[in-house]
């Protein structure tokens, strides 16, 4: 996998923005809410992505996931590279953290995403 096959995954789901953070963070969102943070310059890239709470000890005790010291309260796992997952593996993952995040939009915005 690479950082261009994770923008070909979340440019198809809609409402999908991408823009550069922090200077080294290309982020997909929704609506202003990041659902994957991915950081393209390290070697390898790594991302940073929102799970269930029912599966954050699962990949925080598996190799390459750690738990995200900011945002791991609400889920949010890290990945050291992001080749450890298949091209399927991924699809599921940025599936679901985009629907993690656009549960908690408003209504109205979710309507208008298709997401109701």
């Amino acid at each position: 996998m690479s950082i261009e096959d994770l923008q070909t995954i979340c440019l198809q789901l809609p409402g999908t923005t991408e823009d550069l953070k922090w200077d080294v963070h290309l982020c997909f969102s929704v609506h202003r809410k990041i659902y994957l943070l991915t950081t393209p310059d390290d070697f390898p890239p790594t991302a940073t992505f929102v799970v269930p709470v029912e599966e954050v000890e699962l990949l925080e005790n598996s190799p390459g996931f750690s738990h995200n010291k900011q945002l791991g309260r609400y889920g949010w796992i890290n990945m050291d590279d992001i080749t450890l997952l298949t091209h399927a593996q991924w699809e599921h993952y940025i599936r679901q953290s985009y629907q993690l995040v656009v549960a908690k939009l408003p209504l109205k915005v979710r309507k208008q995403l298709g997401a109701v």
